[in-house]
């Protein structure tokens, strides 16, 4: 070998090892900047509703799909670890890092929780997606969130709801007197006033209660999750519209030290993953809802709007029991009073908008 190649050999050979050495030292770098994790999710819904816990299912992928599988979410039905209407006390206490579930569950440890849902007579998906990412409303309910040692990403919504499974007619306010109704949170209590017994049931024991006449009507979500729980069997009165849930949001609790304990990037992904879950599960639903009612009408279900002297008197009594609320409650009211002044505008706007081309749409959609 020639001198001169010998010195470019050695050279590139110097090179080389450098960068070798450069790697190894990098490596072990990046290896610390993206740590294993490993948590435990707990949701409020059994797997057989593959619309509100598939989207559960759904977020947990993204978030291994981001990050490598190093970021890892185990998910648990209801029931598996804690039952489904105390998810928020296991991420509280440190059972599980974090839940999925719907927030007006909790309404009795404070009745400011129901606006992490929605309240009665409040906004629709579109709405409320508007008030959480742009107008404030995630960070006011955050603030709250911190007495309770959580925070919260939205990650679901159901869309308007149905109005719920009957076994009589409601025909009149006195019809609601005495009826022992599958219904909790700040619903339950507006229609306690109007005489409803209110029952706070987990949804995989909603059908053998109707079943077995422990109650007399139940509210669910819609004709999608409702046909596959079966409450047409054993209920056939089917209402609409459920005024108490115009679009209201499931999502995610996590623990405040666990959420503080993760890597930026590692939150980065998990909020990406539940602002995906939320929009997948709002599609999926309305993909699915139209067909679903269309099944359960021909099934024999009776379709029935509540008339409008019970729709009256929910609309005196819900905004009779907010305002009672706030004027107790200060947490409540800070958000109450913004919230408030966010939906009047949405809906002065959706009068010129959406609609007035959805009402348009509605009475020529079989005219082409």
């Amino acid at each position: 070998m020639k001198t001169t190649d010998r010195r470019n050999f050695l050279t590139s050979a110097a090179t080389g090892t450098a960068a070798v050495a450069a790697v190894g030292v990098a490596s072990p770098a990046l290896a610390q900047s993206a740590p294993e994790v490993n948590w435990r999710l707990t949701a409020s819904w059994p797997k057989s509703l593959d619309t509100i816990f598939g989207a559960v299912e759904f977020m947990a992928k993204r978030v291994a799909e981001l990050s490598d599988n190093k970021f890892k979410i185990q998910v648990f039905a209801a029931g598996e670890i804690v039952p489904g209407l105390q998810a928020l006390d296991a991420v509280q206490n440190g059972t599980v890092e974090c839940c999925h579930t719907s927030p007006f569950y909790y309404y009795g440890k404070n009745p400011t929780f129901a606006f992490g849902t929605d309240i009665p007579f409040g906004m629709n998906a579109r709405m409320r997606n508007a008030w959480m990412y742009h107008g404030g409303g995630l960070e006011l309910m955050n603030e709250f969130h911190k007495d309770f040692n959580v925070t919260y990403l939205p990650a679901g919504n159901t869309n308007a709801q149905m109005g719920g499974w009957f076994r009589k007619e409601i025909k009149t306010v006195e019809d609601l007197k005495g009826l022992k109704f599958r219904i909790g949170g700040l619903a339950g209590t507006i229609l306690s006033k109007l005489g409803v017994v209110p029952q706070q049931i987990a949804g995989g024991d909603i059908y053998t209660s109707l079943e077995r006449g422990t109650i007399d009507a139940a509210e669910w979500v819609g004709p999608y999750d409702d046909e596959k729980l079966g409450f047409a069997k054993v209920a056939k009165y089917y209402y609409y519209p459920g005024w108490w849930e115009v679009g209201p949001t499931v999502g995610v609790f996590v623990n405040l030290e666990k959420w503080a304990s993760l890597p930026p990037a590692y939150k980065a992904m998990l909020q990406v993953a539940a602002a995906e879950a939320n929009q997948w599960m709002s599609a999926k639903y309305d993909s699915l809802n139209p067909a679903a009612l269309k099944r359960l009408v021909s099934a024999g279900a009776q379709l029935r709007a509540f008339p409008p002297d019970v729709i009256e008197a929910c609309w005196k009594v819900t905004n009779e029991v907010l305002d009672d609320l706030a004027a107790k409650n200060p947490k409540f009211k800070k958000i109450y009073d913004h919230f408030i002044a966010f939906r009047n505008d949405q809906y002065l706007y959706t009068q010129v908008s959406d609609l007035a081309m959805d009402t348009y749409m509605v009475r020529m959609r079989n005219l082409k």
